[in-house]
């Protein structure tokens, strides 16, 4: 068995969460970079943006979850380029893209032995979609690679008894781009399904007309968090989504800032993603690269 990363405890409620770890910082600094050089070339605004996040660091405690601080940097972002979507034609790219693929990924899971798992796989496939880590991926190569690898952990079975008992699915999504490949596993899964998205531009993270764009609002509801971080943190959510999201009969979430937000929450989830980040890896008990189809700890 992986030797898994110290987790903090709440000594309060003796709960383990995902939270900030040390090695996040210099990564919120490097995002604000990344970002910054997306939005703008002008290397005033972008040193102007870093030196805001630098300042900041001082004040982010370990026990906050790393979308907290997310949110707090894009906010910066919009303000200071007086854009209120910077990455608008980026993430409009990556949808376009993806939908150019559309009809031959659909061929290919039509055509495969296990229709549902190369599904999931695909819907995998797409989590590299995430300009909050990189700015940089082939897709084509992405897709090869993850339909071949093995997954570290693989919780398939239980992902199927879920889905035969269910009669509706909440499903929350992660990034604008990979949404079409969330779509393809909402059709193939093939049940009413509300497809979760946020409340704001953050990221490249998928919001309402994001989805739309990638075809969602044709195979599922389309509904926001009410949250503006780049991740799903209950308290932050609107009363409607924790809701949904306490009487779905099945929650699949996508991506790595939803399990940051949602790794402790006492209801069993299915998350699907590639651990790109080694602290979210070494907190789930994997490698960087491995690719993840697990359901959490019911407590």
């Amino acid at each position: 068995m992986k030797k898994r990363a110290r987790i903090i405890i709440n000594r309060k409620n003796g709960k383990t969460s995902m939270k900030t770890y040390l090695d996040c910082f210099p990564c919120f600094v490097n995002q604000a970079l990344r970002i910054g050089r997306m939005v703008t070339e002008d290397v005033t605004i972008i040193k102007q943006l870093i030196d805001e996040v630098g300042m900041m660091l001082k004040d982010i405690p370990l026990t906050s979850i790393p979308p907290e601080t997310g949110e707090i940097i894009f906010k910066r972002v919009r303000e200071i380029t007086g854009q209120d979507d910077p990455l608008a034609e980026i993430k409009n790219h990556s949808t376009r893209e993806i939908l150019d693929l559309y009809p031959q990924l659909k061929r290919m899971i039509a055509n495969s032995d296990d229709p549902l798992l190369t599904a999931v796989r695909l819907a995998i496939a797409g989590n590299v979609i995430d300009f909050g880590i990189h700015d940089d991926y082939d897709i084509h190569a992405e897709i090869r690679e993850t339909l071949e690898k093995d997954f570290e952990i693989c919780d398939i079975f239980e992902f199927r008894r879920a889905l035969e008992r269910a009669e509706n699915i909440l499903y929350i999504g992660d990034n604008a781009g990979e949404s079409v490949f969330d779509r393809l596993l909402i059709e193939t899964v093939n049940k009413p399904t509300i497809y979760v998205v946020r409340a704001e531009p953050v990221l490249n993270d998928v919001t309402y007309v994001d989805a739309v764009a990638a075809g969602i609002g044709q195979v599922a509801e389309i509904c926001s968090s009410g949250s503006r971080a780049p991740g799903t943190i209950l308290h932050s959510c609107s009363v409607k989504f924790r809701q949904l999201f306490r009487s779905a009969d099945m929650v699949i979430s996508k991506g790595q800032g939803n399990y940051e937000g949602l790794s402790d929450e006492p209801r069993p989830i299915f998350f699907l993603l590639k651990a790109k980040c080694p602290v979210i890896a070494r907190d789930i008990g994997v490698n960087a690269g491995d690719i993840v189809l697990k359901r959490s700890e019911a407590k």
